[in-house]
């Protein structure tokens, strides 16, 4: 059997910071056994896998290392390829000895891929570098909490008081009475400057500066401040909090819903993210194939002797003119036929086809390609490639004006009607501080999933027409593109929230 069980570092949280080595293993994996300080959107680099949580914090019991390692040998035993995805880097503080020994034992063999540790991902994101030229040559990893049962603790807080350097205290929340103690009592001075780092490199990250003698107050139960954290002690945590780059973004400890089709989200996600805004996505609408090939066949094959073809949509470029690739034929088919798109971005799909439209409204609406078009139509032979719903207006319009106007509906656009339940609470308690809308069908479905709790949130909308359906739903639009772009979207989103 060709078992393999890869032990992967998963960084401090931000899902980026997994190493290229460990996205490759991942994506060759059966199993992914994952801790709660594995960002769960890693598992998306393991897609068929089976995903199995070893325990989270404050959400379901934390397994025992024995079960872990019980559980882990039993897929490799069985010829399947582990994930162990481990939060921060496997060789620190996370039992990965003891797992190897296991490995080792039963002959199976097995790789171990570094990841990003937090006491180094603290000097990138918190600002605070743990070693400084004139502050700190030195840096001292420590546990917080070392095993059970201990008859003595194998530290040694005098030599740790005395420590000519920085110490970086993991695992440290609920024995913060203890250790703070074992310093002061050996000499650390009480007004030691500490910085308090939870939640490393996540968009929810929170840095605390406080004395020596004052964390475990900060720490105590009333404070609420739950793992993951860790303790930086040193004169390094003086340092002034503008380096403190990633909490000064401008939609820090902001919440935004992306309801775009899970294969678009990122064109609206990744900007948002970047800004420093939490990201939930929740698709309120699915893009697929039409049901049936015949039109849009038929369309293809007639190709020659119409006049203009219309895109209402990228997805209508994405799927007719994949279909006219799977059909065996090429671009030649649009040869001497005039191209128009609804928008720029429609445009942007077609030239990835190799294709130019001939005719571009300036903003993404219909009524003005009618515009574009109006005079120029009459006795004109149009195909008009569109969704399986929408509305009518270029249809209607382009009739008007004298076109023999034909409708090819080249993919379905059907309602997303049951929420991720996390997302659904979320909205329920008010977690969520935006919500981005790009259509009137994505409204209408959002509103059919999230109900009155979407009005607790400020409304983002791509255009007048999906504004003016927020307001018939009874809620209030917060802000609007202009013109009618996902990059407008995200900047009106970012003006409001700075104004």
């Amino acid at each position: 059997m060709n078992s393999m069980v890869y032990l992967i570092g998963a960084g401090p949280g931000d899902p980026g910071l997994l190493t290229l080595r460990g996205a490759e293993l991942l994506s060759r994996c059966d199993v992914v056994l994952y801790d709660g300080l594995s960002n769960v959107e890693l598992l998306s680099h393991a897609p068929t896998a089976e995903h199995i949580c070893v325990g989270k914090h404050g959400q379901q019991r934390i397994w025992r290392q024995e079960e872990i390692i019980d559980e882990m040998l039993k897929h490799a035993r069985n010829g399947r390829v582990v994930a162990r995805l481990k939060g921060g880097d496997p060789a620190v503080f996370a039992r990965t000895a003891e797992e190897v020994d296991a490995l080792s034992e039963a002959g199976i063999s097995y790789e171990i891929v570094p990841g990003i540790t937090a006491a180094l991902a603290a000097g990138s994101y918190a600002g605070i570098p743990i070693t400084h030229r004139k502050l700190a040559s030195a840096v001292a990893l420590v546990t917080g909490h070392e095993e059970p049962g201990k008859s003595e603790s194998a530290l040694d807080w005098n030599a740790l008081a005395r420590f000519p350097g920085t110490l970086v205290i993991y695992m440290g929340v609920t024995t913060a009475e203890v250790w703070t103690r074992s310093l002061i009592e050996n000499g650390k001075s009480p007004d030691t400057p500490v910085a308090i780092v939870r939640r490393c490199s996540h968009h929810d990250q929170q840095t605390f500066r406080c004395r020596l003698d004052e964390v475990a107050d900060r720490l105590s139960p009333a404070n609420k401040i739950r793992p993951p954290v860790i303790v930086i002690i040193g004169p390094v945590a003086e340092l002034t909090e503008t380096r403190n780059w990633l909490e000064q973004r401008p939609l820090f400890g902001q919440t935004v819903l992306v309801t775009r089709p899970i294969d678009q989200a990122d064109e609206l996600a990744n900007p948002l993210r970047d800004l420093g805004a939490t990201v939930l996505v929740q698709p309120a609408i699915q893009i697929g194939p039409p049901q049936d090939w015949t039109a849009v066949d038929a369309a293809i094959e007639s190709l020659a002797d119409q006049d203009l073809v219309i895109f209402c949509s990228r997805n209508g470029v994405q799927y007719f003119l994949d279909r006219v690739l799977e059909l065996g034929h090429d671009m030649r088919l649009f040869a001497g036929t005039q191209l128009a798109c609804v928008g720029k971005q429609t445009a942007a799909a077609l030239a990835e086809f190799h294709l130019r439209a001939d005719r571009i409204p300036q903003d993404f609406r219909a009524e003005s390609l009618v515009d574009e078009l109006r005079g120029h139509v009459s006795g004109k032979r149009i195909t008009l490639v569109r969704a399986s719903r929408g509305r009518d207006i270029l249809d209607e319009s382009l009739t008007r004006e004298g076109a023999n106007v034909t409708q090819v509906v080249a993919y379905s656009h059907t309602d997303v009607t049951t929420p991720d339940p996390k997302i659904l609470q979320a909205a329920q308690q008010g977690r969520i501080d935006w919500i981005t809308l790009t259509s009137s069908a994505t409204a209408e479905s959002v509103y059919r999933m999230l109900g009155e709790s979407m009005k607790q949130a400020k409304i983002a909308s791509l255009s007048p027409i999906t504004s003016q359906t927020v307001r018939d739903l009874g809620c209030t639009v917060t802000c609007e593109a202009d013109p009618y772009t996902m990059d407008s979207l995200v900047q009106s989103l970012l003006k409001f929230n700075l104004s």
